[in-house]
């Protein structure tokens, strides 16, 4: 087995991997399981990584999807289409520009529902907790907001907030796809951590989760002038749009109990984005949590014990 092999099983680590068949008009989108007798709780990835590079990555053996499992949580994830294992768009074979940002936060949340209607249907149950990660928070949020008789209680990590930032992107200037290759990656996972402080990434240099990073799209070690992973612009359209001031659902109609929680160092969600998003929350049950040493990746870093916790404890109901 070769490295990006080991890499790829390692980030895979967490319970049952199924599939959720296509149609001609829907994606089949991957879904794993680490199954518990407690709540349902989803986890709804970010912008750039699926969830084997996420919530069921596994350093020194232990995943997020771990955590929540040994927590008594029945813990789901999924692949939105375009990422990891889940279908690539038609426009993915197309150059970048011939078509509009693909997986924009509509056609993301009709996924996210199929998936949620799947889950109460294996469960039995009528109503499930979500964690969303960064762009991830638009996709919950307006499901949440659309759907609140199906969500239980909702964790946003590192939100995405309406802004009014003087020129964004234009989110029509924005192709369907993009490549972002592990130096990419990595460059933006420090970028907000001080310059005289030790790294906060569990693994520095990626070592092993760019590699895994790498094996989630069959197509990246032949990109040139370095081996990249292509992955939709919708969210990137989407976050554009909230910054340009239309964030992508309304959080007044959003009434699930929320936890906002997000690191320190966090430039995408800062304390005047979390202010925003409680005053704007329909719900009267709002907590908000910030990690100290934690930027917008906690989860890859060592500050996720405290992530970890506070999740936890707000879905578990048992926070003082």
């Amino acid at each position: 087995m070769n490295i990006a092999s080991m890499s790829a099983a390692r980030a895979a680590g967490a319970g049952e991997v199924m599939r959720l068949a296509g149609t001609a008009e829907t994606p089949g989108l991957l879904i794993r399981r680490a199954a518990g007798a407690g709540p349902s709780v989803i986890y709804v990835h970010g912008a750039t990584f699926p969830s084997a590079l996420s919530v069921a990555y596994r350093f020194d053996g232990r995943s997020w999807m771990d955590d929540l499992q040994e927590r008594g949580f029945d813990v789901w994830s999924f692949d939105f289409a375009g990422y990891g294992g889940s279908d690539r768009p038609a426009s993915f074979l197309a150059q970048a520009h011939d078509n509009a940002p693909f997986g924009r936060a509509p056609e993301a949340t009709k996924q996210l529902a199929r998936v949620i209607e799947y889950v109460l249907d294996v469960t039995g149950r009528t109503r499930v907790s979500l964690i969303a990660h960064s762009w991830g928070s638009i996709i919950a949020g307006l499901y949440a907001s659309l759907h609140p008789e199906r969500v239980e209680r909702l964790v946003l990590f590192g939100p995405i907030a309406q802004r009014k930032t003087p020129g964004p992107l234009a989110p029509e200037s924005i192709g369907a796809w993009r490549l972002v290759s592990v130096c990419d990656q990595l460059a933006r996972f420090v970028e907000d951590v001080p310059q005289d402080h030790a790294p906060v990434l569990i693994e520095p240099t990626l070592a092993d989760w760019g590699p895994a990073y790498l094996a989630s799209d069959a197509q990246a070690a032949n990109r040139r002038p370095e081996a990249a992973v292509k992955i939709p612009s919708g969210p990137r359209a989407d976050i554009s749009s909230a910054w340009s001031g239309r964030l992508g659902y309304d959080p007044t109609q959003v009434t699930a109990p929320t936890l906002i929680v997000r690191g320190a160092w966090d430039s995408l969600c800062r304390d005047s984005d979390a202010q925003w998003l409680r005053g704007q929350l329909g719900t009267s049950e709002i907590r908000d949590v910030v990690i100290p040493e934690g930027t917008h990746l906690m989860h890859l870093e060592h500050a996720r014990s405290g992530l970890f916790e506070a999740a936890g404890a707000f879905l578990m109901k048992t926070w003082l």
